[in-house]
């Protein structure tokens, strides 16, 4: 039995099933700087747009730029980690495939079933922040969804109680029927929304400076008490705990700078290039986060985000407080709606890919890699996560599964950091394109600080982490185990 939780695949078995699929040896062509744009691109996202807000609303108030520090610096050091990881396999692929070939066949599911919440749950949480900022564009034609039918049956707002959040379910299927005709977005496109992204945190940076009030950063540090959520959730609020909790909650904002580790391979020259890609990107987008949750808790005050302000956080606090910016309310709204819609295309079709893996290495069932008869897409595995996010989304308010996402990451992180720690002792001899920097004490430090956000989460985010990974568990010894191509083969 435990021969079998350790079993892994060979990398020249990896290389060989990759081959009918893709043609290997990627070129080196990536400098540092580009290295640096593609971690600005991948990061800039929604997180920063609406976590922003809660994380000052219910845990560190104007503190939440130390919270942005911290979570940073967790990202650093797990990056550096996760970029040996990706580098000790010569072709390009995702945390499970590399935890597979390296620690075993459980830690790839386990990986793989925790992927579920960084990319499923993420790609529902975005869902519910696209509905938040439609619902505000609607407003400005005069517009606007019913309460009921916006918010999750959690939620009330003047004896109004949410039923179902019906925009959000909507974003998912259309952008779910993109992805099953197999419609990819054009680099243009992307590059656009990219900037665009870019520009609105540097114009409400420069424009909201001069409407802070300085009131509102006093106490910049508030003191250590507690906030109870309208779903009756008591989080502790200000302090070194809020500050800790604030951090989990904004580590959403970094979803994505583990693109750059996965570039290893198209790197020039991966020792030099790679931790400065990957440093680089990561103080870019700190810097900017810090000041842009500078300015709007300076904007507004921490009851403007806790009531009428929670929702459309940055078009709320332009409106309300920024005189004569109106049109910048409304540019912000548009624009944030199209990059929202880009990050949920991507987590959809990451989701998927990673599951489309698991199916056919047979940890879960084959229907979930078998393509579409035209488009040539894993149209089940993205049918089975649309009704999956679908209900998340429609049901679950966005604070639970934000949480629920930086959870799943942050552990995913702590994982990385310990599996590299492991493989360094283990198995020494594997070619690295890239070494990470003073192991063990920069991976002992990534599982610390990762650890010590997923413990500023509080209990009700362990439990949740715990229920599923204990779930997942099940579905391996019950499925996974029995069914893997490796327990086919005999090894």
């Amino acid at each position: 039995m435990n021969r079998s939780l350790h079993r892994t695949k060979s990398i020249d078995q990896l290389l060989a099933e990759s081959a009918d699929s893709e043609r290997l040896g990627l070129k080196r062509t990536l400098g540092p700087l580009a290295l640096i744009a593609l971690g600005i691109g991948a990061v800039i996202g929604s997180g920063l747009f609406v976590r922003t807000a809660s994380a000052i609303a219910e845990r560190a108030g104007p503190s939440v730029t130390i919270a942005y520090v911290i979570a940073g610096i967790g990202c650093a050091l797990a990056g550096l980690c996760y970029a040996e990881f990706a580098s000790m396999i010569p072709i390009a692929g995702s945390a499970y495939t590399y935890s597979y070939v390296t620690m075993g066949e459980l830690v790839a599911w386990i990986i793989g079933w925790d992927l579920i919440i960084e990319y499923a749950v993420g790609a529902a949480t975005v869902a519910i922040s696209w509905s938040q900022y439609f619902n505000k564009m609607l407003e400005y034609v005069g517009l606007h969804v019913p309460y009921a039918w916006c918010h999750s049956p959690w939620e009330s707002e003047a004896g109004v109680h949410g039923i179902m959040n019906v925009p959000a379910v909507a974003i998912l299927f259309l952008l779910t029927g993109l992805l099953v005709r197999g419609t990819r977005e054009s680099a243009f496109v992307n590059n656009v929304i990219v900037i665009t992204k870019l520009a609105i945190v540097f114009i409400v940076i420069a424009v909201g400076w001069g409407f802070m009030n300085p009131a509102n950063h006093t106490p910049y540090i508030p003191a250590a008490t507690t906030f109870t959520t309208a779903q009756g959730v008591t989080h502790p609020y200000g302090g070194v705990m809020g500050i800790l909790g604030a951090a989990g909650v904004v580590f959403f904002a970094f979803i994505g700078f583990d693109a750059v580790s996965t570039a290893a391979q198209e790197a020039k020259n991966p020792r030099r290039d790679m931790p400065i890609g990957l440093l680089g990107s990561l103080l870019v987008c700190t810097v900017l986060y810090v000041l842009f949750s500078h300015v709007l808790s300076g904007v507004a005050t921490v009851e403007d985000f806790r009531s009428a302000g929670k929702e459309a956080s940055v078009s709320f606090a332009i409106a309300k407080y920024m005189t004569g910016y109106g049109w910048l309310a409304k540019f912000v709204t548009v624009a944030i709606l199209a990059g929202f819609s880009s990050v949920i295309l991507v987590m959809l079709m990451g989701q998927s890919r990673v599951f489309y893996t698991m199916s056919t290495d047979g940890l879960v069932p084959k229907i979930f890699s078998e393509l579409h008869p035209r488009f040539k897409t894993p149209y089940k595995s993205n049918i089975l996560f649309f009704l999956f996010t679908a209900l998340l989304a429609a049901f679950v308010p966005e604070a639970i599964v934000g949480e629920m996402t930086s959870i799943g990451t942050l552990f995913a992180f702590i994982l990385v950091c310990v599996g590299v720690w492991i493989m360094r002792v283990k198995r020494p001899d594997l070619p690295r394109a890239f070494r990470a920097p003073a192991l063990p004490l920069v991976s002992t430090l990534g599982i610390l600080l990762c650890g010590a956000m997923i413990f500023g989460l509080g209990w009700t985010n362990w439990l949740r982490l715990a229920v599923w990974l204990l779930l997942g568990l099940g579905v391996y010894f019950a499925y996974g185990r029995s069914h893997s191509s490796l327990a086919q083969r005999g090894a």
